[in-house]
This record gives structure tokens, sequence and C-alpha cells, in this order.
């Protein structure tokens, strides 16, 4: 709301009037509790007021506290930049500078065992979600052209990673991004980075890395928004946080878990020398398997050619020839027989016909009689067929006359 309208260009408020009004709406919040990190306590030996910051675990948000330099002392064990407490007090706005602060009268240091128990409740709404789920997990390729790395700066786990990795493929190309790996800016830090290898469109895998520590060094792994973030991205994500009794939120939320960096280093990248023996075992089977395709083939191709149909190919043929050329040969004497029959009956119908025609008649001395009247030609077969005068043919062997009927007899 504003805190008034009853200013203009004309007539503003000074920086006094402002001030001590921000300050009297800040005022009516009340006390509140708030929990976080510790990154900075200030409490000089002979001051009475102590000032640390508090900061977000998982945003980069702070806020500056105030409280009586006893209250700090007063704490057993003593507090340090990164304990993470739960404070309860009042905003204050300090007019003369323009400053807001908490000033706080109680502070309580969040044990291991909340610790614990918030993280549980927190696998518990995780899994519930389903952001365990072993079917969302995602494979890393077998040999990455580059490879993301998000750890601390100089750190043995950076060694570990790449230096295994390598060993394993020499070629192995990294992507590095040194965050911070505990306190109160590790979460922001690492989203950050998180966010920029998926990105990057060269990055195939993701590998968060970090050494063994405490439970309270190893909290920023087991963030709810680090998990998340984890579970949203695009790229394999490997984790390999702290030593195998380790088990920070983030492994599970991961697509592979390792349980060491040196781990993380044999993950991403094949050993290539196993692979130089894996290509050359595939090599040495294609090369048997081929053999023996080749000399099955060769064995059945001898088999067909040792067939008699193959070894003597035009012995088939021949045979088959010579039985066309004997049934030819039987065919033909057998139309000659039956040509050579005919032609025999043929010539005896002939020799009866000879005998019984008109002509072997006229040769033994006999003439045939006909009529020669052009409208007449009939064979005469009796002498009462004619008159005198009827012209006659009569047909001897050697020729024809003719003749007149003079008289009948």
């Amino acid at each position: 709301m504003p805190l008034s309208p009853a200013t203009s260009a004309e007539e503003p408020w000074p920086v006094r009037t402002v001030s001590r009004k921000i300050a009297e709406w800040i005022n009516r919040l009340g006390t509140i509790w708030v929990e976080g990190q510790l990154t900075q306590i200030s409490a000089r030996p002979k001051a009475n007021t102590a000032f640390l910051t508090l900061r977000d675990p998982s945003a980069d948000v702070s806020l500056t506290l105030t409280c009586p330099t006893t209250l700090l002392r007063s704490m057993d064990p003593p507090l340090t930049d990164g304990s993470r407490v739960v404070v309860h007090g009042r905003p204050s706005f300090y007019v003369g500078r323009g400053t807001l602060s908490l000033r706080v009268d109680e502070i309580r240091s969040v044990g291991v065992g909340e610790l614990l128990a918030r993280i549980e409740r927190l696998r518990k709404l995780l899994a519930a979600e389903g952001l365990f789920d072993p079917a969302l997990k995602r494979s890393p390729p077998l040999l990455p052209g580059r490879v993301g790395l998000i750890t601390g700066r100089g750190s043995a786990a950076e060694h570990d990673v790449i230096s295994n990795a390598r060993l394993r493929w020499p070629a192995v190309d990294f992507e590095v991004r040194n965050v911070a790996v505990q306190g109160s800016t590790a979460v922001p830090q690492i989203l950050e980075a998180l966010s920029e290898l998926d990105r990057d469109q060269e990055v195939e895998v993701i590998v968060l890395a970090r050494g063994g520590g405490s439970v309270e060094d190893l909290l920023p792994f087991s963030d709810e928004t680090l998990c998340r973030a984890v579970s949203a991205c695009t790229t394999p994500v490997v984790s390999a946080i702290g030593h195998e009794p380790d088990s920070p939120l983030l492994d599970h939320v991961a697509d592979v878990r390792s349980s060491t960096p040196t781990g993380a280093g044999k993950r991403v990248v094949p050993d290539v020398s196993e692979e130089i023996r894996r290509i050359e075992q595939l090599t040495d089977r294609a090369r048997r398997a081929l053999r023996g395709w080749v000399e099955r083939e060769q064995g059945l191709l001898n088999s067909l050619r040792s067939r008699p149909s193959l070894a003597d190919p035009i012995g088939p043929l021949r045979r088959r020839a010579e039985e066309v050329e004997a049934l030819r040969q039987r065919s033909r004497r057998a139309v000659l027989t039956v040509l050579t029959g005919e032609r025999q009956e043929l010539a005896a119908t002939r020799s009866r016909l000879t005998a019984l025609g008109p002509a072997a008649t006229l040769a033994r001395g006999y003439a045939i009689v006909q009529r020669a009247d052009a409208t007449d030609s009939s064979v005469l077969r009796s002498a009462e067929q004619v008159r005198p005068g009827t012209p006659l043919r009569i047909r001897l062997e050697d020729g024809s006359v003719h003749a007149v009927v003079t008289e009948d007899e």
C-alpha cells in the first residue's frame, strides 16, 4: 500500500519523513521465526551488538541480523560460518542509514538430528512425486562428445574425475564449472552452473562431484530446489557426492549414481583398451563367421559341381540327341514300311484296273461303238439301237474311226 497520497512533484516528502514512515510500517510486522545459514559473524570484543548475515541455502538471498553480543557468546557450541540456525526476532528499519535488519532475541542451532529428519521428510515427498522413479532415468551416451563437470575449484574430486576419465579415454573433453560445494552459496552456484551446462548443446552428460564430508557439509546436495532442477535437466546427470556410505537426495534424483568421484570418472567414458579388445573380438568373430560361410558355400558349390548334370553337361544332351535320332530312324522306317505296303497295294489295284479296264479289252481286239450324233454319244449295246444312216464312232486300241449304218442284218 502507498504510504500516503499527499505527495507530488511540487510537495515531496523529505527523506527523514519517508524513512520514519517506512520504520513505522515495518515495526507493525511483529516478531517472526526465520531459518537460514550464517555466513558472516561480526562481534567486536567491546561492542554490545553483534552483526550476522543469514542466507537462504537455496537462493542468493540474505538478511542482516543484529543481536546482543552476550546472546551470541552464550551459544554452545559456538556459531560459525555455515551453521544452520533458526532465529526469533523483529524486523527493524534503521532510519539513519535506511537499512533493514532483523533484531534477534533468540537463536537456536539446527542439530544433525533435525537436519536428517528434514531430509527424510523431503525424501518421502520427492519419492511420492515420482522423482526417484527408475523409469525416468536416462542412460548417458557410451562416448560423450563433451562432459560437463560441476565441482569445487582445485578439489580432489575434480582431479579424480578428470584423471580417471582420461586414463580410460585420453581424448575425453571436459567443460568444468568450479563452484562452492558447501556453505550458503553452494546451491545458487550449482544451480547456475547446472543450468548453463544443460543449455550447452555440446555437453552430453553432466557430473556433479564432491568429496566426502559431514552431514552439514553435504546438505546442499539434499536441497529440494537442486533436486528438482536435476530432475528437470534434459542432459543426463551423474551424481558423485561423498563416499560410499554418503547418500544425499541428489543420488536418488540423478540418472546415474557413482559412489565416489573416481567411480564417476570411470563411468562417463569407456575404457579405450577394453573397446579395442572388444573391436578385435568382434572383428575376429566376424572373420570366423565369414570364413565359415564361405567354406559352407564352397562345399555346396563343390557338391553341385560333382553332380553328373554339371560334371558332364554335354553328355545328357548327347544322349538325348541319340534318342531323338533313334526315334527319327524308327519313325522313318515305319513311314517307309507303310508307304511300301500302300505302294504295293496300289500297284495291285492298278493291275486289276488295267486288266478290267476298257483299254485292255480294246487291246484284245474288241471295239467300243458310240453314237456320233451331236446330241447323243451313248455306247451302243444292241443292234436295235441304230437305224440305217446313223453315224457311229468306233474306238479301237490305237484310235477311233467313224462309220455310218447302211442296213440292218
